[in-house]
């Protein structure tokens, strides 16, 4: 269930926007902070859309741009010989916060119980901590298994545009608070399918 395959078509996209970058000498540090800046007032929006359905649409686009910011700064530091030790880790830590705002905003907000919410947000940090482990242990960043980074962003997102269109719960939550359902089991079992990947690969 990766979107990590649809990196070709999102590259068809992403290239142009980063030549403008440095066509205009736009830093990737840059581009980086307000990917986390999105992040910051997508979780925003989604705390407060319970009060208002607006807001939940908000969020969807805001998330939708803290992607394309997120996929930008990287195409541009390469692009601009300007790829750096600093802003891969400023990068990281960046995603790590984004993640924070984003996931945890919806279960402040109710759409599903604070122990779901909890055990989708460890589920995404322990993810996210497996694949840059891989490549502090010479395996390289890995970013295999059922649902990375991308497959939870195109899940928020879809869920943020499902919400918005149908407001009425399912079975007992809002579809937002399905997709941190989803994101909480398929996180611990991408965990697990990394974490058997990395012990494999160190015999």
């Amino acid at each position: 269930m990766t979107f990590n395959t649809l990196r070709p078509f999102v590259s068809k996209v992403i290239e142009p926007l980063a030549e403008f970058f440095v066509r205009y000498e736009v830093s990737p540090n840059t581009v980086s902070i307000a990917s986390l800046i999105c992040a910051f007032f997508a979780g925003l929006s989604f705390y407060y859309s319970p009060g208002s359905r607006e807001f939940v649409l908000l969020a969807g686009f805001l998330v939708i741009f803290n992607s394309i910011f997120d996929a930008l700064d990287g195409v541009i530091a390469r692009k601009a010989n300007r790829a750096t030790p600093r802003g891969d880790f400023l990068d990281h830590v960046i995603d790590r916060y984004s993640d924070v705002f984003i996931i945890c905003s919806i279960f402040f907000a109710d759409y599903v119980p604070w122990q779901v919410g909890v055990a989708a947000i460890v589920g995404v940090q322990l993810t996210s901590y497996l694949g840059t482990q891989a490549q502090a242990l010479n395996l390289g960043r890995y970013y295999g298994g059922i649902m990375g980074r991308a497959d939870r962003l195109v899940v928020v997102i879809l869920a943020a545009f499902g919400n918005f269109a149908f407001s009425s719960p399912i079975a007992g939550f809002p579809i937002l608070g399905w997709a941190v359902i989803l994101i909480a089991v398929t996180s611990h079992i991408t965990a697990i399918q990394r974490i058997l990947y990395i012990w494999k690969k160190l015999d």
